[in-house]
């Protein structure tokens, strides 16, 4: 618990709150939040265990400064530590994300269509990451607009 108030103090302090969210302050499943998302928005999705929230850390604060850009590419980022997920959204992750809950850190940038277009196995820079979303058609269709 106290690792999730440390989290939580994090994300409120750096005034992540608007577009990063964890997942432990939610009443919904996660699957009902990404459903929610679907063809609205595209999602972070980042995963640590207690031992790894360094690398939670690190993503926020380098994702921190690039509010305008995250809002411009309508991106939200979701955290979720180990030890606050519930087993029936630990099982979805399980299932449809292929999450191994030993793994240490994992992020999953999940397009407007719902599908995972890439997988992190340490903290993304911003530039890969825009670069990544820019480069996905939808995207492309929306500069153009």
């Amino acid at each position: 618990m106290q690792t999730h108030w440390l989290l939580t103090l994090i994300v409120l302090l750096t005034g992540l709150t608007p577009i990063m969210e964890s997942i432990a302050n939610q009443q919904k499943s996660i699957k009902a939040i990404l459903s929610e998302k679907k063809d609205h928005r595209r999602v972070l999705l980042l995963y640590g265990r207690d031992d790894a929230q360094h690398y939670l850390i690190e993503q926020q604060e380098a994702l921190n400064e690039m509010k305008d850009e995250l809002a411009e590419r309508d991106l939200d980022v979701l955290v979720i530590v180990a030890s606050e997920l519930q087993e029936p959204d630990r099982q979805f992750l399980m299932h449809d994300y292929k999450l191994v809950p030993s793994e240490g850190f994992i992020g999953w940038l999940i397009g407007k269509d719902g599908g995972v277009k890439q997988t992190y196995h340490k903290s993304v820079s911003p530039k890969d990451l825009f670069t990544t979303i820019d480069g996905m058609p939808m995207r492309k269709q929306e500069s153009k607009h």
